[in-house]
């Protein structure tokens, strides 16, 4: 059973896991332990050191931090694997296929093309010798040092350096220049798997017992892709090498470098494409007879929409993360303005706008990017709205209806006794195998039935009035700013994040003996007005980011299948 689950059914049916007063200590004093949120992190558990491989977003802004701007990747890479609803805990469990390894040969060859072109070649040698015509074996060396620092995200060995060089070497040999010939050695650093992959390598703890860690440069790439999204700077390798990421003084000066760099807003909108599923966008359609405005620059301009609405609440803003389910800010296009039927003067680019108050538009829930994501080609749908609702904002699993369900009644539209979606599912519910998934889900998706399939306002289906009232887990509304509230106010909404955040960023499920770890992040969320940013230094900071549980010893399974929703096994 997946720990998110377990601890959800418990502050659920009111077994709070948060002490009422330490809540009220931590909130009114300051704490109720040590360090900045003034609550005590307990003893770290750990998980095994992974093997991750780079995302598109990753590869595309490593090279774009090492080489700078403008280098192209004309390459395609294959879609991400999700796992236990993140593609970031899939990038430690997918294979990479023969397509793959063609498309990362052809990005190296580009990029090294366009880096040690004439053009732009003289950026990246340092060697005033080095000319076309002879092979420079220090120039080499240095260059396959430095840039394989940056790309491997270690120091070479000196095996690996010789290995490059001599790579080079036999370039400049068979094509008689010394530029061409250096290209191999670039491709070569490219195409490795200490590039492709984040192999993290551990040392033994100081006291000899308990949970491992990562070594430093590890430590450093943890970090660096956490918090930018990117292979570590410069900078970062440097306190690495250094050991200044093993005191806590040198470990949050660098945390905090990173937090207040611009890199860290690509990070955090990294986080939130995984957790709203974003990379569904590559296989989203409309029927263009139905919804005419549907077309491939709205979809961007869609997940681009909640992105700015995001990084500007959560960044710009520090706001409480709650806020994203009522906010009213708005980020405009003409595409857009006309899916939402609002004028937008700005024939190109964007607009800072804010949504009326009886424009029942409250919350990221009722932007395009989740209304069309999670619906059908041709119609709404409640069911698939409320699914995403448990799944991605209150990690509440849903589990897939049964192969012999009869979809008929739901897919029929036409039928004019049953014109609205709440008709037709409330005979679908009759149905006992439907029954109880379709109470969960059904309640928070009927109260976002006031947009159809794209996710343009209406008010009727069909010629019938629609009705949007529902509840939440006991919290009754009448329309989508009731369900808004309710999802600002749902005590499962800031753990939800905090469980995917941590996920997120060790790139795998959490354990049952996590879960006091959880409750101290969501308690260190909650005292921090349910900052974002604090929260990403909260574990960043932590001993159990950085922790590898002994390969040899006992660990608590991971916990999988219970739902809170409804108890439900998958």
């Amino acid at each position: 059973m997946r720990f998110k689950s377990i601890a959800s059914g418990f502050t659920r049916f009111g077994w709070g896991l948060l002490p009422a007063s330490c809540l009220l200590l931590s909130v009114g004093l300051g704490g109720c332990g040590d360090n900045q949120s003034g609550l005590s992190e307990p003893a770290p558990v750990g998980g095994p050191a992974l093997m991750r491989r780079l995302t598109e977003s990753q590869y595309r802004a490593t090279i774009n931090d090492v080489f700078g701007p403008g280098i192209s990747i004309p390459a395609r890479f294959e879609r991400g694997l999700r796992v236990e609803g993140l593609l970031a805990i899939g990038t430690s469990e997918s294979g990479m296929s023969a397509f793959s390894v063609e498309q990362y040969d052809a990005a190296a060859l580009s990029i090294a093309d366009t880096v040690l072109g004439a053009e732009h070649r003289d950026r990246f040698l340092n060697c005033a010798t080095a000319s076309e015509g002879a092979f420079d074996a220090q120039c080499t060396t240095q260059f396959v040092q430095q840039y394989g620092m940056q790309l491997w995200r270690r120091p070479l060995t000196d095996p690996e350096v010789s290995s490059l060089v001599n790579a080079a070497h036999q370039g400049f040999i068979q094509l008689g220049d010394y530029y061409e010939g250096l290209k191999y050695a670039l491709v070569g650093l490219l195409v490795a798997p200490d590039f492709l992959l984040r192999i993290e390598r551990t040392q033994a703890p100081p006291e000899g017992s308990g949970p491992g860690q990562l070594d430093a440069f590890s430590r450093a790439a943890r970090l660096s892709f956490f918090l930018t999204n990117a292979s570590p700077d410069k900078e970062l390798l440097r306190a690495a090498a250094a050991g200044e990421l093993d005191t806590p003084e040198g470990l949050a000066s660098q945390v905090d470098r990173l937090i207040a760099s611009s890199r860290f807003t690509r990070a955090v909108r990294a986080f939130f494409e995984d957790m709203l599923q974003f990379d569904l966008f590559a296989d989203l359609a409309k029927d263009p007879v139905i919804y005419p405005a549907f077309n491939s620059t709205l979809a961007a301009d869609a997940q681009e929409q909640t992105l700015r609405t995001i990084t500007d609440l959560l960044i710009e803003q520090n706001g409480d993360y709650r806020d994203l389910f009522t906010t009213r800010n708005a980020h405009l296009t003409r595409a857009l303005g006309i899916a939402y039927r609002v004028p937008v003067p700005t024939r190109k680019g964007w607009e800072v706008s804010e949504f009326s108050a009886d424009s029942n538009r409250a919350g990221i829930q009722t932007h395009i990017a989740f209304l069309a994501l999670h619906s059908h080609p041709g119609r709404s749908s409640p069911s698939l709205r409320g699914k995403a609702i448990r799944e991605v904002f209150l990690c509440q699993e849903v589990p897939p209806p049964p192969p012999e369900v009869n979809f008929s009644v739901v897919q029929d539209p036409s039928d004019a006794n049953l014109p609205t979606a709440r008709d037709r599912l409330e005979l679908h519910r009759t149905e006992p195998s439907c029954a109880g998934c379709h109470r969960i889900m059904d309640p928070p998706g009927l109260a976002l039935e006031n947009f159809d399939g794209l996710g343009t306002f209406r008010t009727v289906e069909n010629g019938a009035a629609i009705d949007a009232s529902g509840s939440l887990d006991g919290i009754d509304f009448t329309n989508t700013n009731g369900l808004a509230q309710a999802l600002h106010d749902h005590r499962e909404t800031p753990r939800c994040l905090v469980e995917k955040m941590y996920r997120f960023a060790v790139g795998r499920d959490t354990v049952w003996d996590e879960r006091p770890y959880m409750d101290y992040l969501t308690e260190t969320f909650a005292v921090h007005s349910y900052s974002v940013p604090q929260l990403m230094r909260a574990i960043a900071l932590s001993k159990n980011f950085f922790a590898i549980a002994p390969p040899t010893g006992e660990t608590s399974h991971n916990l999988a299948g219970l739902s809170p929703a409804n108890g439900a096994t998958r």
